[in-house]
């Protein structure tokens, strides 16, 4: 007896969320261009940008926050905003196999909600990729700085990351095109990187590759490099390949430190085997002696005459390994200690001030925290990093000590002094390691 077989069920499912402005703009490219075989989300806190975006499914970020009003070039309000509709995220991640995250960096949505939509993505068990571009440099170099916060910070919350760096545009842009022309070129940058990761899941070739084999190329592998080329005529195989692995996009990096690589060549009916060596064998040449490579050959009937390539490098340095920073300790005050002085008297010093405000600055109202969804607990955990929440250890007291031979050290007798002092001035807590030692006893106790 014969059993039929869902074989639609069976095919891995891809989802691209577009974050922000950027992003928003990347998606609806990617719906006119025809983009099949996945799902398109767009999220921004601009309602008005929302409302004009191509994208089936549209998600508003910080409802209560932004009152859909976007998020001011300001990051920390596009993280928060995330936050707060993190379970509609959630509920249209569902299901995803494959998570596309892409954005313009730099700006305040795409900037600081990226990051977050990855992360969930992630806890959820998808194969998460970041596909975003850094800012022009006549965008200023206030927003260029932003962008490099974000990058950083959406690398820890991805498997793989393509950044894309607007000024390489004008490499490949003809010198009289306009400013729409320039953006779109962007726009369809991010096109072809999601296009030749997809293609080589949803699209069925010459030589099949299947989401196994790229989930191998791209999972827990850091930073990634995207090229592309096309040629035609006789030696297209060839010159589309070395337009690709040299393709300014790169950022001036070459692949021979990768150790995984995704090749995806398409051609029209009339690519040959041979061509299809060709291409294949110049990237092999330049990638790492001992890199896994793998590779797909697709079949398009609109590209006659001519060959497209699109490499994806991963693996520079090893797997990445991410860092789970502790919690925050709260910090001290400026307080001032008195100190004996070499001339007699007391002297008062600033001991510590506190720490320039970080990229994500405390509110006065308190911030939206990320849920783990992966465990569907309700205890929240703090994003980005997913380091528990632990109380801070209470502050040490200093106590009087006996006389000891052990305590006659010069660094406790600079100790027993400062502590000394700081109590006849109303000072109650004292930390050693926290308050400058007088002159005269720390060159003693050195």
């Amino acid at each position: 007896m014969f059993e039929l077989v869902d074989f639609a069920a069976q095919n891995a499912k891809i989802k691209v969320v577009g974050v922000g402005g950027g992003g928003g703009n990347a998606i609806s490219t990617m719906v006119e261009c025809g983009l099949d075989g996945v799902d398109f989300i767009a999220a921004n806190t601009d309602m008005q940008a929302l409302r004009a975006n191509r994208a089936p499914i549209r998600v508003q970020l910080g409802r209560e926050l932004t009152k859909g009003l976007g998020a001011g070039a300001n990051p920390d309000m596009g993280r928060n905003a995330a936050l707060e509709d993190q379970r509609a995220i959630v509920e249209h991640l569902e299901g995803a196999d494959m998570v596309f995250i892409t954005a313009g960096m730099g700006g305040g949505t795409g900037t600081g909600g990226a990051p977050v939509i990855a992360k969930l993505a992630k806890e959820m068990g998808a194969l998460t990729v970041g596909v975003v571009t850094k800012p022009f440099s006549f965008e200023g170099k206030h927003r260029l700085a932003q962008a490099e916060r974000g990058i950083n910070e959406l690398r820890e919350a991805v498997d793989t990351l393509i950044t894309i760096p607007n000024e390489k545009l004008l490499g490949i842009v003809d010198r009289d095109a306009t400013m729409i022309e320039a953006f779109k070129q962007a726009d369809n940058v991010l096109y072809q990187a999601v296009k030749g990761i997809s293609d080589l899941i949803t699209v069925h070739g010459l030589i099949n590759l299947d989401f196994a084999d790229v989930r191998t190329i791209m999972n827990e592998m850091g930073m990634a490099l995207m090229g592309a080329g096309t040629a035609a005529g006789e030696a297209r195989a060839m010159e589309a390949a070395t337009r690709a692995i040299s393709s300014p996009l790169l950022e001036d990096v070459s692949i021979k430190g990768a150790t995984g690589i995704l090749i995806n060549v398409t051609g029209g009916p009339d690519m040959t085997l041979h061509e299809i060596s060709e291409a294949s064998k110049i990237i092999q040449e330049e990638a790492h002696e001992e890199a896994n490579i793998l590779f797909g050959a697709v079949i398009d009937e609109t590209l006659k005459g001519s060959m497209r390539v699109t490499v994806i490098a991963t693996g520079f340095n090893k797997p990445m390994h991410r860092t789970v920073r502790s919690a925050p300790q709260p910090q001290p005050t400026r307080v001032s200690v008195a100190v004996p002085s070499i001339n007699g008297g007391v002297n008062f010093e600033s001991s510590f001030a506190p720490p320039p405000p970080s990229f994500h600055a405390k509110q006065s109202a308190p911030e939206p925290q990320m849920q783990n969804w992966k465990s569907q607990q309700a205890a929240p955990a703090n994003y980005p990093t997913g380091a528990t929440r632990s109380a801070p250890p209470a502050p040490q007291r200093f106590h009087q000590h006996q006389y000891d031979e052990e305590m006659t050290t010069p660094r406790h007798l600079a100790d027993s002094l400062i502590a000394k002092e700081a109590k006849d001035v109303g000072v109650l807590e004292y930390q050693s390691d926290q308050y400058d030692i007088p002159t005269f006893l720390r060159k003693q106790a050195d």
